[in-house]
């Protein structure tokens, strides 16, 4: 009988723990799924300046990517599709961290994405335009305009701080 007894204490004691790692797991899991939200698509913290370009409700845009939104599921993410992005380069522009700096001779490589006005906004949203990122229209290297965001002057200087601490 008490081997019996220990049985079914440790049994419970195993059950108890596989109960205590499943609510770990499904909060790590909630947790994620928050703030994968609260980072590519919530327009929570993010009030768009009224001073931003107009956007037509129905015209789609080509929109010239070159950092995390070449990567398909972050565009799944913000915008709700992947969308199929096409080679393209922008010539006199160099990467740097997050952004494009002007230098002559220099090519940026990315992809071109075609979005409809809903998407624009998403995309707005998540580059925080007019507060962390400017959206400009500039010509690639195919002769097609685009357009690209780039970090916002006053952003550049406090995240090229941050970098150096």
């Amino acid at each position: 009988m008490p081997s019996q007894s220990r049985t079914g204490h440790r049994r419970r004691t195993l059950r108890r723990n596989l109960h205590l790692i499943l609510a770990a797991l499904t909060a790590l899991v909630t947790l994620a799924a928050g703030y994968l939200w609260l980072t590519f698509a919530s327009p929570l913290g993010y009030n768009p300046p009224d001073n931003l370009p107009a956007i037509d409700d129905d015209s789609t845009y080509s929109v010239f990517v070159y950092g995390t939104l070449t990567e398909p599921w972050v565009r799944w993410l913000v915008m709700g599709r992947a969308g199929e992005g096409e080679p393209a380069q922008l010539s006199d522009f160099n990467k740097e961290q997050l952004d494009i700096k002007p230098l002559a001779g220099a090519v940026t490589r990315g992809e071109v994405i075609r979005v409809s006005a809903e998407e624009l906004r998403a995309l707005d949203r998540y580059e925080r335009l007019g507060v962390r990122y400017e959206r400009v229209e500039l010509t690639l290297d195919n002769g097609d305009s685009a357009w690209v965001y780039r970090l916002m002057e006053p952003m550049l200087l406090e995240l090229s701080e941050e970098l150096d601490d």
